[in-house]
């Protein structure tokens, strides 16, 4: 058997077996983060159709939490990738586009049978578009700075906490499932659905944070308690108040968006005396 295997020497000339760099941990760590709230959102689904709506909820809402400090964590670390740009766009459409639609349907929507499922076709399919729309325009180096202000169209996160509205009303005794209440559910899942593909600007917030008066750290200190002891005593109650607030303050963020754009408009606008030099008059 010994002549089977004869020792050999190793050639000097053949190509080492290349080694790929380590990845640091804080390019990981944000990725991490994606996919425990991609579990969540998938998890949500299997509670959802165990019949345990109220576990199913919760884990939306901590998914979505999850999303909003997932990009803050990469920014914080200096761990910000492309992959983990398109992880976090496959994530939000797991987690806010199909979830949500088919916790609803299973909730009530299934009462409508096929009218039913093509609603949940097209509000996943909105949030398709949606999140596709926003990652060509994070890629938009002539968009002006003020308007990053504003996202176009409700998010993905808000568009998923507000399309499951009905479920909260429904933990508090709203009587939502029956037959005859699951169009009202159906047309008020279609109009999530068009805020979230329509132009409608609705504010972001993301400049919200960066300088606090000194003022006003110790009152927002005491609010942020209270909004988190209420967000746990109360937990459905403030997720309607929250989904209801959204849908009131669109109105709101439109009228400061055209007051911004006609601000910006007049002073790109050349002043009388700026255009005569111009033309070379006095």
């Amino acid at each position: 058997m010994s002549d089977l295997f004869p020792p050999f020497a190793p050639d000097e000339h053949e190509p080492r077996r290349r080694h790929f760099k380590p990845v640091p941990f804080r390019v990981i760590a944000p990725n991490i983060i994606t996919l425990i709230a991609l579990c969540l959102g998938l998890t949500a689904i299997r509670l959802a159709f165990e019949g345990r709506f109220e576990p199913a909820v919760i884990a939306i809402v901590i998914a979505a939490f999850l999303d909003g400090i997932d990009g803050r964590v990469a920014r914080l670390l200096k761990g910000t990738t492309r992959f983990g740009a398109e992880l976090d766009s496959l994530a939000d459409f797991v987690n806010f586009g199909v979830t949500p639609a088919l916790i609803l349907y299973s909730f009530v929507l299934h009462e409508l049978k096929s009218v039913g499922w093509i609603t949940v076709l097209v509000y996943a399919i909105a949030m398709a578009l949606r999140l596709a729309r926003f990652n060509v325009m994070l890629d938009d180096p002539n968009r002006p700075e003020w308007k990053k202000n504003f996202f176009t169209g409700l998010p993905a996160p808000a568009g998923a906490l507000t399309a499951l509205l009905p479920l909260y009303l429904s933990f508090l005794g709203v009587p939502v499932v029956d037959g005859a209440v699951a169009p009202v559910v159906l047309v008020y899942l279609l109009g999530i659905a068009f805020l979230m593909v329509s132009t409608i600007p609705v504010y972001s917030g993301k400049t919200m944070g960066k300088y606090v008066p000194r003022e006003m750290v110790l009152p927002i200190f005491v609010l942020s308690v209270a909004a988190f002891g209420l967000l746990v005593s109360f937990p459905f109650e403030m997720l309607a108040v929250a989904s209801i607030g959204i849908l009131l303050t669109i109105p709101v963020s439109a009228a400061r968006y055209r007051k911004l754009a006609r601000q910006h408009a007049a002073e790109a606008e050349p002043q009388p005396e700026q255009a005569s030099r111009s033309d070379g008059t006095v």
